[in-house]
């Protein structure tokens, strides 16, 4: 028996700059340790007197409210023993009265907030800011996130910034996003949003349930989750789904109040969801897919309606098309699959469909995606229709007061076009279609469709509750496996461009160009409209029509202009709230042949830039002069001018009101920054108005000792 009595910790430092480093964690906001599992940590305790072989010590680590060790939730661990639940610990290093500890968690681990306290004989020790959080490890080989390429796992895990891609097929933009998942309290809201998902503590080890659960959570249709959708143009009580700029404000006023944040619409939900993946350590990215198909009754087909003067109409279908639609790509091994589904998987939190009976999406493998397995979990089906639905065109008549439909065309390939997401370590839009579908024509995807329609139905057209829809006779039902474009007697082609730069306030000049090309003579009716249009497909003013009959001989084409005055359109673009695009829709058909075809392109709205001035380098804690410059090029008065600033390490989320800027002024507006981290860093900007509802840029600087 020693005289000193028995073994009391005295205190205990978490050696949090050299672990955090090494775990990749120094980012986090936070006075807490957060490490990764899987991987050695150290903790240095400090006794009341030296360590001997004889004395008893443990490191105890407990999840959850009530931690108990035949649940697995309470670790105890003994130097050098491994425990059970494949946590160790060992001995560094003795000096005197201190101890260096390793501690290496199972890289299986549950994540989440562990409570850490260390036991000598009978002594319970309980440090101050002893709460560890452990997060999933895309840098450890045996965690199932494990990604081999660090300039990977630096863009979809560390990136704390990026783009989503938007607007439309014909012309599409990067929106600049900052993600923030290292700002303070974000972290928080993960962990809180872990616990309000009820997630047994097995499938915390699992980053399939985790997603899975995430992607219900940040919409907050069944769990008052993060945010809520809104797609009615009203967003009074809430701020616009066009004025947010990135996931932090968000975040941190959802984990305040605990209360869904107004409003979200889908690039909204996919920026926070990307958020919540890269801070619990899931590598993530967010993922735009150019005219997406919603397909409510998963029959691979979407129909568009369109009247006599080829105008889309809104009412008669729940069936949509949207210009973009935003998801997320998580990166795991698929445990619970076969082989060869593992990699990129596609989640979605926009509430749209419920899946199990809650608005959530995914993890589903953009390898079953591709090869028609639409049958694996999770909803596949739906995935695989919003990238690669028909669209059936109809126009509809009235005859005698009763609606006739008529089939006009089907297009095959327009669906699931120019699927995008933010290049490796580059500012640039990498495109990913390949890894969703195989080229278009191509053996490999008639083969996939032909798996994918061995398990969706397609049903004939049955009209649902509250369809305007009468059902067609049979023989009208549209045969499924449409493979190729329908090659035409006369080789109709159609093209829409824009002949001039579409900016507000002047006449918007487009051209639909009708081509031919085979011998003979043909005449073609040319049904021609312009309307504005949300980007979930609804139409939200109709602008004009034109009607032409042409004549072509053989291989010929023909440009018929469509012009739109600005009274026409600028009304409604400053009473919507959202950015609306052009929405231009033909329709030919030839006398001699019966050929139809329509063609539909949506363009958007161009504006004149913003520019940033300010140094290319700043030294920590030091201030900086940023300056935002931008020059009304338009003919119209941009009124209620909004600038929204942040910029992550430099500038807290700010508004400034600019009122009303007239044609030809330019405005200027400074703001004084403080970086408080080291590293590139940017500056996002956005500026709105009733006219226009998002001019954005950003500029990088290099903050230095």
């Amino acid at each position: 028996v020693f005289p000193e009595g028995s073994l009391k910790v005295t205190g205990i430092d978490f050696l949090k700059s050299q672990n955090t480093r090494q775990h990749h964690t120094d980012g986090y906001n936070i006075k807490n340790l957060v490490v990764r599992r899987g991987q050695a940590f150290h903790v240095q305790v400090s006794l009341n007197r030296e360590l001997r072989a004889a004395d008893k010590l443990s490191l105890r680590f407990g999840i959850g409210e009530n931690p108990m060790r035949n649940r697995g939730s309470l670790m105890s661990l003994k130097p050098e023993q491994e425990d059970s639940s494949g946590w160790k610990i060992s001995i560094v290093k003795k000096n005197g009265k201190e101890c260096v500890l390793s501690v290496t968690s199972s890289p299986s681990a549950p994540v989440g907030k562990y409570n850490l306290n260390v036991k000598t004989e009978t002594n319970i020790y309980k440090p101050e800011n002893g709460v560890i959080y452990l997060l999933f490890n895309p840098w450890c080989e045996d965690d199932v996130v494990y990604m081999n390429n660090e300039a990977q796992r630096k863009e979809y895990v560390l990136n704390d910034t990026g783009y989503i891609y938007v607007g439309s097929a014909y012309s599409i933009y990067d929106r600049p996003w900052n993600f923030g998942q290292f700002e303070e309290f974000v972290l928080d809201a993960c962990m809180y949003l872990l616990d309000k998902s009820k997630l047994s503590l097995s499938d915390r080890r699992d980053p399939a349930s985790v997603s899975r659960a995430m992607s219900a959570l940040v919409n907050a249709n069944d769990d008052s989750g993060v945010l809520l959708g809104n797609w009615s143009g009203n967003y009074i009580g809430g701020t616009a789904p066009m004025d947010w700029i990135g996931s932090v404000t968000i975040l941190q006023k959802y984990y305040k109040s605990k209360k869904p944040i107004r409003y979200g619409q889908c690039w909204v939900f996919a920026g926070v969801l990307n958020t919540v993946m890269r801070c619990l350590g899931v590598p993530s990215r967010c993922v735009s897919t150019f005219n997406a198909a919603h397909d409510t009754e998963e029959n691979l087909r979407v129909d568009v309606y369109l009247n006599e003067r080829g105008e889309k109409l809104n009412s008669l279908s729940l069936d949509s098309v949207w210009n973009f639609h935003v998801w997320n790509d998580v990166w795991m091994k698929r445990t619970d699959l076969p082989n060869g589904f593992d990699g990129w998987q596609a989640i979605d939190s926009t509430p749209q469909e419920q899946s199990q009976g809650v608005f959530q999406c995914g993890p589903c493998p953009l390898k079953a995606v591709r090869e028609g397995n639409v049958y694996l979990p999770y909803d596949g089906k739906f995935v695989y229709a919003e990238v690669n639905a028909d669209q059936v065109y109809w126009i509809v008549r009235k005859v005698n007061g009763k609606e006739k439909y008529t089939k006009v065309s089907t297009e095959t390939r327009d669906i699931g076009r120019n699927i995008s997401t933010k290049a490796v370590g580059q500012n640039r839009r990498e495109d990913i279609t390949l890894q969703y579908k195989y080229p278009e024509g191509s053996k490999e995807e008639r083969k996939s469709m032909e798996t994918a329609y061995s398990f969706i139905r397609p049903s004939g057209l049955v009209p649902r509750s509250g369809y305007a829809m009468t059902r067609l006779p049979q023989n009208l039902v549209p045969k499924p496996m449409v493979l190729s474009q329908p090659v035409t007697k006369t080789g109709l082609h159609i093209e829409i461009t824009n002949t001039e730069a579409l900016h507000p306030g002047n006449p918007l000049e487009m051209a639909i160009t009708v081509k031919t090309s085979t011998p003979g003579n043909w005449t073609i009716d040319l049904t021609g409209s312009c309307q504005l249009q949300y980007y979930t497909g609804k139409v939200q003013a109709n602008l004009g029509t034109i009607k032409e009959t042409i004549q072509l001989e053989g291989k010929s084409e023909m440009q018929i202009p469509l012009k739109i005055a600005p009274d026409t359109y600028m009304k409604t673009l400053a009473s919507v709230e959202d950015e609306v695009l052009i929405l231009v829709t033909a329709i030919a058909e030839v006398k001699e042949t019966n050929d139809k075809l329509t063609k539909e392109t949506s363009m958007r709205f161009e504006y004149p830039p913003i520019s940033v001035q300010m140094p290319e380098t700043a030294v920590l804690n030091n201030d900086f002069t940023c300056a935002f410059i931008f020059k009304n090029k338009l003919n119209v008065t941009l009124e209620n001018c909004k600038l929204l600033v942040e910029g992550l390490g430099l500038f807290k989320m700010t508004t400034f009101d600019q009122g009303d800027i007239m044609p030809g002024r330019i405005m200027k507006s400074e703001i004084i920054c403080t970086p408080v981290r080291l590293g590139e860093k940017k500056i996002v900007a956005k500026l709105i108005s009733n006219q226009i509802k998002g001019i954005s840029t950003e500029k990088a600087i290099t903050v230095m000792e």
